[in-house]
């Protein structure tokens, strides 16, 4: 295990999260008195979310432990999150030894088997001597191509034997960079100038192949528009005059539709057209055309059939479209089309100034917005606040808007932020949440206040399973979605109290950037994550719909 951690070590990891079990105590004596930072998590599946979080902010290979048994079944969620996200993540659990998993021993379940369909790489360690070439394996798997999670399983047997190891003469495998093919570079840059109204859409590939300077270097060179997927937002500035906004049936800018509608051709960098995006594909796929680049090459053609494909490094791509855009000397640029665009995100807005009692969620996002600098972390998950949060909330820098896209699972934000805060931890870190979701992990409090850990808490309580209540307007039923009782239902500062951190209610819209300001400085002052539970309006509707051409906006209120 000694050379275990060495790997670890070299291979950039500085902090753990993760809870010590009897099969696993082996790796946990190997990181006694070493340079990696141990967090004990109370939860598994919070370890794999505070993981996935320091993983995204920094672009490494996050890394959660647990024991056996129920603690890699907990780590299911976190490993399907990761996979879907495409984030780079190793769990490590351990095991009961090798001569008694045909026996039904005590906390032995094949871990292996449950975790191969959400991860890149699953594999137990039959030999002591294969361990550190399984954990450098594991790291080059977890960066390549498209990124995502590994699991290791330990045997309690190999994990104390033996082996010999020198960490002198060793080092992390080499990752094989993905280059676009040249003629393929040529064609997508001849399709660019022949479109009159073309888009760049910018995926969550963007983020991670690091390739946002390229990104805007493209877009201003040539003047074109640039949309962003939800995963993808923060990988261009939303305050940009070619920032054309977010395409979708959720999250998405009514302006952002109008321009993807009248767009006729997308080149799309990293993106997996995920169908809360797309929506009704006859609809968004139209008569324009597509170009898909994305490292993985399964990706192109898995939703439709674009125009042309390109497997690439996002990066690499942009930096050969660039190049090519050089070679030819002055090419052609798209003024008016930009102007279009500028002037639909000037009239197709949506409004968030509302004073109303109970509060509007749109008008707690335009306070997030005024108060909090760009510099910010940001993590949000899944449910109404998710989506208000992608139509309303601003991002313009790359891996400060963390959301998990495609797994949705909820109380990810609590742990995501403990993860986010240890990979930066001079930075400023707010999470929003609902009030159902925050309650998921919110054990996970006790995580961020051992180890003095501050955050912002931002909370919308609609006292309901908000999205569910909105997805049963179909089948004109409320059946099971209601969550409250007594007066508000939980006191949910109360539980923050409980966990030694603090929290304040606000009722009213005037209250809003004064109690955000102060969390602000109590979480400073108290180094502990601290809440801002705001109460909005109970039965709330987002924008939605199930193509982009026919969204349902909610009833106009009057303002005030």
């Amino acid at each position: 295990m000694q050379a275990v951690v060495d790997v670890l070590e070299s291979e950039g990891v500085d902090t753990a999260f993760g809870c010590p079990g009897a099969a696993i105590l082996p790796l946990y004596a190997a990181l006694e008195h070493r340079d990696i930072k141990h967090l004990i998590v109370r939860h598994e599946e919070g370890a794999t979310h505070m993981a996935d979080g320091w993983a995204r902010t920094n672009g490494r290979v996050g890394v959660a432990i647990g024991t056996s048994g129920p603690a890699g079944t907990n780590m299911i969620t976190g490993l399907y999150t990761a996979q879907a996200d495409s984030i780079p993540m190793l769990c490590i659990t351990g095991q009961a030894v090798s001569s008694k998993l045909h026996q039904e021993a005590f906390q032995a379940v094949d871990i292996v088997e449950i975790a191969k369909p959400v991860t890149k790489w699953a594999v137990q360690v039959k030999e002591a001597a294969q361990a550190p070439w399984i954990f450098r394996e594991a790291f080059r798997t977890a960066r390549s191509g498209r990124p995502g999670p590994v699991l290791i399983d330990l045997p309690l047997d190999v994990q104390q034997q033996e082996i010999d190891w020198d960490p002198e003469i060793d080092a992390p495998l080499p990752v094989a960079a993905v280059h676009p093919h040249p003629p393929r570079v040529e064609k997508a840059l001849d399709m660019l100038l022949e479109a009159d109204r073309p888009l760049l859409l910018a995926g969550g590939g963007v983020l991670l192949g690091d390739a946002h300077e390229q990104l805007r270097e493209l877009a201003e060179r040539l003047g074109i528009p640039v949309q962003t997927t939800l995963m993808g937002k923060g990988s261009f500035p939303e305050d940009h005059e070619l920032f054309a906004g977010m395409t979708g049936i959720q999250t998405s800018q009514r302006y952002g539709n109008e321009s993807f509608l009248e767009s006729d051709l997308v080149l799309a960098l990293g993106a997996r057209f995920g169908d809360r995006h797309t929506g009704a594909l006859e609809v968004y796929r139209g008569a324009r055309k597509f170009i898909h680049v994305d490292i993985e090459p399964t990706q192109i053609g898995k939703v439709f059939g674009p125009d042309l494909g390109v497997v690439s490094d996002t990066g690499l791509f942009l930096t050969a479209l660039l190049e090519a855009v050089e070679r030819r000397g002055p090419t052609k640029r798209y003024g008016s089309w930009a102007g279009r665009v500028g002037e639909l995100k000037r009239t197709l807005t949506r409004p968030d100034h509302y004073d109303a009692v109970p509060i509007k969620a749109p008008r707690v996002f335009r306070e997030i917005n005024a108060l909090f600098d760009p510099d910010t972390y940001f993590v949000t998950a899944i449910g109404l606040y998710q989506i208000w949060s992608g139509q309303f909330q601003t991002a313009h820098k790359p891996r400060h808007y963390q959301v998990c896209g495609q797994a949705g699972p909820l109380g990810w934000e609590i742990p995501a932020a403990i993860g986010v805060k240890s990979a930066e931890p001079g930075a400023e870190v707010a999470a929003v949440v609902g009030d159902y979701g925050f309650q998921f992990l919110v054990e996970e409090l006790a995580v961020a206040a051992q180890y003095d850990i501050p955050f912002v808490i931002i909370m919308l309580n609609n006292e309901y399973l908000g999205l569910i209540r909105q997805a049963e307007l179909g089948y004109e039923m409320n059946t099971e979605v209601d969550i409250h009782y007594d007066t508000h239902g939980t006191d949910n500062v109360k539980v923050m109290e409980a966990y030694g951190c603090s929290g304040r209610r606000v009722f009213e819209p005037g209250e809003l950037a004064t109690t955000i300001e102060w969390a602000r400085k109590e979480a400073v002052a108290t180094s502990r994550p601290v809440l801002v539970e705001v109460m909005i309006e109970r039965e709330a509707n987002t924008p939605r719909g199930i193509r982009i051409d026919a969204m349902i906006e909610p009833e106009e209120v009057p303002l005030g």
